[in-house]
């Protein structure tokens, strides 16, 4: 089986890390050295998937101490997307009263239509339980 090789310039082309940014990944060991030595060493594939892993665990913000914990195995708890400009988000906005009213995005909260609806037929009883108990 052939295995794929890279030079340091293909390496950082294909992966779109600047040069500077590899060899940092490399003198901090985040990044595994090449292979061989002078302008002989090279890189492979795993090499190239382990780079794509840190740029991707990188630009949604992850430290690079945590980056090197993920690597060496532990799971990963990714922190929620910053939310960006022109960003469509839809959400269910359910009247109760004047005063009241309640918005949940489902898609955030993994509610499926029929939880959703579920769950807004219950907040209306819990408020007219909460009125009843008034009088």
């Amino acid at each position: 089986m052939d295995t794929k090789t890279y030079t340091f310039e293909e390496l950082c082309d294909i992966s779109g890390v600047s040069s500077r940014t590899v060899r940092y990944y490399i003198q901090i060991g985040l990044l595994d050295k090449p292979i061989g030595q002078t302008r002989a060493a090279h890189y492979v594939s795993l090499h190239l998937e382990k780079i794509l892993r840190i740029k991707q665990l990188s630009e949604a913000g992850i430290s690079l101490e945590r980056i090197r914990e993920v690597l060496s195995g532990e799971l990963l708890d990714l922190p929620a997307r910053k939310k960006q400009a022109g960003q469509i988000e839809v959400r269910s906005h359910l009247y109760i009263k004047d005063g009241i009213e309640l918005q949940v995005s489902p898609e955030t909260a993994g509610l499926s239509p029929e939880e959703l609806r579920r769950f807004f037929k219950m907040v209306l009883e819990a408020y007219e339980y909460v009125k009843k108990d008034k009088k």
